[in-house]
């Protein structure tokens, strides 16, 4: 062992165990205070807005000289919209109502027993994550919420962004009185704090990865505490031959083209057979500036797009490129879902609501849509405030992870002398 890797254990146990012990001071506060304390970051975020910005100048810089990719540099780019959005789901998750405490069911035994169960925290939850710097204010935000305090790591590429965005945040928690540990910020950008996170069994209860796919499959297979994360967004659109034209179009474009760097744009272009309005659906995208590589009939639709690999189907380009291909109706493009896709999100594009439904109930997908782009994969979008992460698993929570998906539940027993003949 390493002395990095012994300084980075000790330095992981050290906030973790600040953590257990803010968890329990969140665990006395109410939902009003825990309100205003977010309220407070969020104004803080507002008011940090230039120190923010330029932090994030400089992690832009640095990430253009060390050859980022346009996708990496689009989710690390912050604008004063950016921050302002960033502050706004800080404010929005303030104002969602606290899952803590809240009753699922309740029965009453014959014997007399009183049962319930209750949303309770999850504990010390750690986030690791690359790019994108509103994660640090989102994540920090959700925890805070929903009773669970934060062990935030952000990727090297944004260092400057994510100290920034976390002192203002730390700044308004301050002025509200609440507890600096319960939202920590990792502060070396060394692989071995990685490492302590992933095996810290019995301090975090949960490691949350967004990033790339080496990130999350490292996480997924060092992490000795449980994980909630997704691998890949390879995300369909389907197009049904009772498809509206105009629908079809817009849905495929902005599903691919409004951010091709997200997790929900759109990878694979999938066309019945029997869709009459094919060669304009992706003549659209070409035009937009899409590069398709395509199967034999999705090329003679068009003479820009050219062959598709076999790893193309696999492929989460997050970028300007997606492949397309032509599927005999619902059922061949459910087949062709199973085969490639990832569970992450899928969407059919259609007038018949047999087709439509069918989609919906086969489809198995932690998101699955009718009629809509695949850009709304978001728990903004969702209602929720904002998302820790988009699960694409099975297991406690699926699909945008927001606040209830970060608590778990607990049995109160109220009885009246009762024994157990």
């Amino acid at each position: 062992m390493t002395a990095m890797t012994q300084d980075c254990d000790a330095l992981i146990a050290g906030m973790a165990t600040a953590a257990r012990r803010a968890a329990r001071t969140l665990a006395a506060m109410t939902s009003i205070e825990k309100s205003a304390a977010l309220d407070a970051a969020a104004r803080a975020i507002r008011s940090d807005e230039a120190a923010i910005l330029a932090a994030n100048d400089e992690d832009m810089t640095r990430g253009k000289a060390a050859g980022l990719s346009s996708a990496m540099l689009d989710r690390l780019r912050l604008d004063p919209a950016r921050v302002a959005a960033m502050a706004d789901g800080v404010a929005a998750v303030a104002e969602l109502r606290d899952p803590i405490g809240r009753v699922i069911d309740e029965t009453l035994r014959p014997n007399g027993l009183k049962l319930q169960r209750v949303r309770v925290p999850l504990g010390v939850i750690a986030i690791v994550y690359e790019s994108r710097p509103n994660v640090t204010a989102d994540a920090g935000a959700l925890c805070f919420k929903s009773g669970n305090a934060a062990i935030l790591r952000g990727g090297s590429e944004a260092r400057a962004s994510n100290r920034a965005i976390h002192q203002a945040m730390q700044r308004g928690l301050a002025l509200a009185g609440a507890p600096l540990d319960a939202i920590q910020l990792v502060p070396v950008a060394d692989r071995a704090a990685v490492g302590a996170m992933l095996a810290a069994a019995g301090l975090i209860d949960m490691v949350v990865p967004r990033g790339g796919k080496s990130l999350v499959a490292r996480v997924q297979a060092e992490a000795r505490v449980p994980v909630l994360a997704h691998l890949d967004g390879i995300n369909h659109v389907y197009v049904d031959r009772a498809a509206d034209p105009g629908k079809a179009i817009d849905i495929a474009v902005n599903a691919k083209m409004r951010r091709t760097g997200i997790c929900g744009a759109m990878e694979t272009l999938l066309i019945d057979r029997g869709y009459a309005g094919g060669a304009a659906l992706v003549g659209a995208l070409l035009d937009a500036g899409c590069t398709v590589r395509g199967d034999a009939a999705a090329i003679a639709l068009d003479p820009r797009v050219t062959v598709a690999e076999d790893a193309d189907w696999d492929t989460e380009y997050l970028d300007a490129i997606a492949s397309a291909a032509i599927v005999d109706g619902v059922a061949g493009a459910i087949a062709h879902i199973d085969a490639h896709g990832s569970h992450h999100t899928d969407a059919i594009v259609t007038e018949d609501k047999a087709a439509a439904e069918r989609f919906l109930a086969e489809v198995d997908s932690a998101i699955v849509m009718h009629n809509a782009s695949t850009q709304f994969a978001d728990g903004g979008e969702f209602g929720l405030g904002a998302e820790i992460g988009i699960s694409t698993g099975r297991l406690h929570a699926r699909g945008p992870v927001a606040l209830e998906g970060l608590t778990t539940y607990k049995w109160l027993v109220r009885g009246d002398g009762q024994t157990r003949p």
